[in-house]
């Protein structure tokens, strides 16, 4: 079926739908990764986005329930260079066309994925609309001008669970918000680390990385106030990862300024652009962003370089921060960005990517086991 892909610069691609007819807007990004797409589909950073993806053939091993990190097909659209109809893989358990289709997100192919990013990375990540029903491409330029910016929305109300939870059974295990009112929450308290989680958007395998490092898990929704948090007497904070601008979110940063001290906090993506603004520095929207599995970082500390998973299109300006108390743990080897910061002080610290993967590898895996370490330290 015909489609067309209007960016809001005036660019226009023609491709055709794999999912049958619908239209739909977002941002256009790029992700690198050669597999893990359907990790990439539910992950909740890539709200009110539409990906392409770089590596040109896509749906070869169908799809499986075990892979999703969300509850939920989170982009607005999927855009590939060629679709493998007929996957073969043993753990799959349908194609990604029927996937796609029983959540109504439109499955774009047969589109110039390599001309789209290379022209993204020239121009920078922007607003485009997908029709299959208007093939006018002044029609859908003019629609594309239309859509809110990235910049200045704030998206995380969109992603964040609206009950508290528990992981179990691999799933969450929701409870009443009135209980968080009850220190005798926890489970294991004593025997692990207690945690709560704020929720901008978090991946499954967050929650999965922290438990294996000892930790019993509460997910909280974003806007959970600072004296709630503290009245559950936690021993380490999380600040995950989730979409959008960081700036908008600012009950987000009250909540942590008011946190920072208390316990122990660790911060992933979104988290550590939160924690930044809350340490009074700000932050920066990247020309088209970093997304995929094949990120070189440095470790300041051990001079060691990781490769690392990577989905965002903000980033902590690093000169906006304070010098003195805090510390430049990570950068990005192929423009020197800010990938990491810490401030002992506070016992704080966070990265730019994702140690949890899901797609990517697992060379930054060590720093939940290192959040557990900081908290058994402040509790000795």
């Amino acid at each position: 079926m015909k489609a067309l892909l209007a960016l809001e610069d005036g660019r226009i691609f023609p491709c055709t739908s794999f999912t049958g007819q619908g239209e739909a807007a977002g941002e256009v990004v790029f992700n690198t990764s050669m597999t893990g797409y359907q990790e990439i589909l539910t992950d909740p950073s890539y709200y009110g986005q539409m990906v392409t993806m770089t590596y040109p053939l896509i749906g070869n091993y169908g799809v499986c329930p075990e892979d999703i990190e969300s509850d939920r097909i989170q982009v607005s659209a999927f855009i590939i260079k060629e679709y493998q109809e007929f996957p073969s893989n043993f753990r799959s358990k349908g194609s990604l066309a029927d996937y796609l289709i029983k959540a109504h997100v439109l499955g774009i192919e047969d589109l110039d994925t390599r001309a789209l990013t290379r022209h993204i990375r020239k121009s920078g990540a922007m607003r485009a609309v997908i029709s299959t029903t208007d093939l006018d491409p002044d029609s859908l330029v003019a629609k594309a001008k239309s859509i809110p910016s990235m910049e200045g929305s704030d998206l995380v109300g969109h992603v964040t669970t609206k009950k508290p939870y528990f992981w179990k059974y691999n799933q969450p295990d929701y409870v009443d918000a009135e209980k968080l009112a009850d220190p005798l929450i926890w489970k294991y308290k004593g025997k692990k680390h207690s945690v709560v989680a704020l929720d901008f958007g978090i991946k499954y395998n967050i929650i999965r990385c922290l438990e294996t490092a000892g930790c019993e898990v509460l997910v909280v929704p974003a806007g959970t106030d600072a004296r709630t948090i503290k009245d559950l007497n936690p021993d380490g904070i999380f600040l995950s990862n989730g979409p959008g601008d960081p700036e908008p979110l600012t009950y987000a940063v009250e909540t942590i300024k008011a946190l920072l001290g208390e316990a122990p906090i660790f911060g992933i993506c979104l988290g550590m652009q939160l924690l930044g603004l809350a340490m009074g520095g700000k932050t920066m929207k990247i020309k088209f962003g970093h997304r995929g599995g094949n990120q070189p970082v440095k470790n300041l500390d051990t001079n060691k370089v990781e490769i690392t998973s990577q989905n965002h299109g903000f980033a902590v300006d690093l000169n906006s921060l304070d010098k003195e108390s805090s510390v430049l743990t990570h950068i990005n080897l192929n423009e020197d960005s800010l990938e990491g910061l810490k401030n002992d002080s506070i016992q704080a610290f966070a990265v730019q990517y994702h140690p949890e993967a899901s797609p990517g590898p697992h060379d930054a895996a060590y720093l939940f086991n290192q959040f557990a370490k900081v908290m058994e330290n402040a509790k000795a």
